[in-house]
């Protein structure tokens, strides 16, 4: 019989919404897609976060990539804290080459450099989010987080992920959930 893995339980594909109480400036008010989650911990990127200190141009610059000059500039987020000179791309499916992942709803990650050459190109996927840095969390850490009432989480779809409107992706997210902003609470309880 060949095994199955566990993933009941986890998060992976889906996003973290920050509660209004979050104590971490780096995560107030922040939308997170969550590539992986599991036994071992969690890792996503945050969406609504970008870098105002470094174009889409000076990063192709820095990588001595030139871009054709119809390509469209695109802003660089703000992932997370963790490793952030490290570089991810989180992407419609529609591209995928060797180390690729398929998350699911529609969205995949590469963290390559040639993803960037594609999209300078012209010919990289139709939907792009480019960060550096990402937000990690060790083995429970996350779990414990969502207990101790820091985030609440929701299915992803490619609208909230790659919207160009960073300033409502939050609210939208709440929004997802069914929640009125002003029924929130930071306090947490058990019934």
């Amino acid at each position: 019989m060949a095994k199955v893995e566990q993933t009941e339980g986890y998060l992976e594909g889906k996003i973290l919404i920050a509660m209004p109480n979050m104590a971490d400036p780096r995560f107030s008010r922040s939308v997170i897609f969550l590539c992986a989650h599991n036994a071992e911990g969690a890792m996503g990127l945050v969406l609504n976060k970008h870098l105002e200190s470094l174009s889409f141009g000076e990063l192709l610059s820095q990588l001595e990539i030139r871009p054709d000059e119809a390509v469209v500039e695109h802003r660089v987020h703000f992932g997370g804290p963790v490793e952030s000179g490290r570089g991810f791309v989180l992407h419609s499916d529609d591209y995928t080459q060797d180390g690729t992942l398929k998350i699911g709803s529609g969205i995949a990650l590469t963290e390559t450099i040639d993803i960037l050459r594609a999209i300078a190109r012209g010919d990289g996927p139709l939907r792009a989010l480019m960060a550096l840095g990402y937000a990690g969390w060790g083995p429970g850490q996350l779990e414990s987080e969502i207990h101790d009432n820091a985030w609440l989480h929701a299915s992803a779809d490619s609208e909230i992920v790659f919207d160009e409107d960073l300033g409502a992706k939050w609210e939208r997210a709440m929004a997802k959930l069914g929640i009125g902003l002003d029924n929130l609470s930071g306090a947490s309880g058990h019934a």
